[in-house]
């Protein structure tokens, strides 16, 4: 019989290797099977802007060597007015940064396979005990975790996975150079992270610039199609043509120049998750919704998914069980410590994208009236800091919120 692994984790994006390299540490034997090859990896798979925050580099000892640029704050722009705010951010070279945590948890011994995709779940005598991949191939594991994003193969099968396709989100990047950062009639954007609502740019979502160092960034948009798309949209026009639209009329772009195979796509659901786990099994990073609904971040809460993967894991092989019971404890941390008021935060996003520009215009005035723990704590889902930034004059786009979350059954946005 073919050796039996304790962990088998499908896909060695962010949060599959990081669970990998949680294990291995603890002297588990974990196989990985990614279905890129070695040689190319992550080359299909480079699908983030890479921002990201110190204290996740910090938490889970990620070097300096992968972050392309170091920021100072965060900008938020509309059509005709920005917000600035003081904080410390990380732009990653995303391929450097997984290639860093495949490398760290081989070290710690973890097992990887390249040209591995996996294709089914394993079911003998009515208990998962393993996964197909390449078609014939059979590996054999204690606990498998589904880390395939979206596709999220085993966790359909399984049923844990309820992903709409209505809310799957799709974004573009590129990389530029020759960038304008100090474009006239726009705040400094030197060592920031920007983010802009405007729906002329990016209908129904946000579009991006994030300094990487000297005159370069990486700049991009991503939307849902949503309520706002339907209503702002052009119909002839695909997030490329947005995005090159954006490039054609914002001067800061007049000079630059597109590096060359520096173009990034990719897609997260933005919803409610349902199951996350279930009898030997945990679905995680982009498998369930688990990218940030208000800003799209998702690379420290695929970590925080990995890592409270890691430590069920951990509880349910030392105690032999691994029923769907114990296997729980995965949920319990997820809605704690990965995505806590997970709903709270996406009513916000939702009536956040539902806003027209002029409606945008007034909520940067607003932000600079209010005071710092009011944004804190908005941002962390608080509906009392919420209600603060909303005005007599919000109440038709508060109705029109209620109307869409009544149709949509309350599941998500649509």
């Amino acid at each position: 019989m073919d050796k039996r692994y304790d962990v088998i984790i499908a896909g060695a994006g962010p949060a599959g290797a990081q669970c990998a390299r949680d294990l291995a540490a603890r002297d588990y034997d974990v196989l990985v099977l990614e279905t890129e090859s070695e040689e190319e990896f992550p080359r299909q798979s480079n699908k983030s802007t890479g921002g990201t925050f110190p204290s996740m580099l910090a938490s889970f000892g990620i070097p300096d060597d992968v972050v392309m640029h170091f920021t100072d704050k965060v900008v938020l722009e509309s059509p005709n007015d920005h917000f600035v705010n003081q904080q410390a951010g990380a732009v990653l070279e995303f391929a450097d940064f997984k290639r860093f945590l495949v490398g760290d948890g081989r070290n710690s011994g973890a097992e990887y396979r390249f040209d591995a995709r996996v294709t089914n779940p394993v079911i003998e005598d009515g208990k998962l005990v393993g996964v197909t991949y390449d078609g014939s191939e059979i590996a054999y594991g204690d606990i498998i975790v589904d880390a395939s994003g979206p596709s999220a193969p085993l966790a359909k099968m399984l049923g844990v996975s309820d992903l709409q396709r209505e809310n799957q989100a799709i974004g573009v990047e590129y990389e530029l150079e020759g960038v304008d950062l100090h474009g006239d009639g726009h705040t400094d954007l030197t060592d920031a992270m920007m983010l802009r609502l405007d729906h002329d740019i990016a209908p129904g979502g946000y579009s991006w610039i994030f300094h990487t160092g000297e005159d370069t960034v990486k700049v991009g948009l991503c939307y849902i199609q949503n309520d706002s798309h339907d209503r702002y949209a052009t119909d002839d026009m695909g997030i490329d043509d947005y995005l090159n639209h954006w490039l054609e009329t914002d001067m800061r772009f007049e000079n630059a120049t597109r590096l060359e195979d520096k173009q990034h796509r990719g897609s997260a659901h933005i919803q409610l998750p349902g199951k996350l786990s279930t009898d030997r099994f945990m679905a995680i990073g982009d498998t369930v919704p688990t990218v940030d609904p208000i800003w799209g971040e998702g690379i420290h809460k695929a970590m925080r998914s990995a890592r409270a993967a890691a430590v069920t894991a951990d509880k349910c092989l030392t105690e032999n069980d691994t029923s769907a019971e114990n296997m729980s404890t995965y949920d319990d941390l997820w809605h704690t410590n990965v995505a806590p008021r997970s709903k709270a935060r996406l009513l916000i996003a939702e009536l956040l994208y539902l806003a027209p520009n002029d409606r945008y215009d007034a909520f940067m005035r607003d932000l600079r009236k209010a005071d710092m723990n009011t944004l804190k704590n908005a941002n962390e889902g608080n509906k009392l800091a919420l209600v603060k930034l909303f005005k007599p004059s919000d109440i038709p786009l508060l109705l029109r919120f209620a109307k869409q979350w009544y149709r949509d059954g309350f599941r998500g946005p649509s």
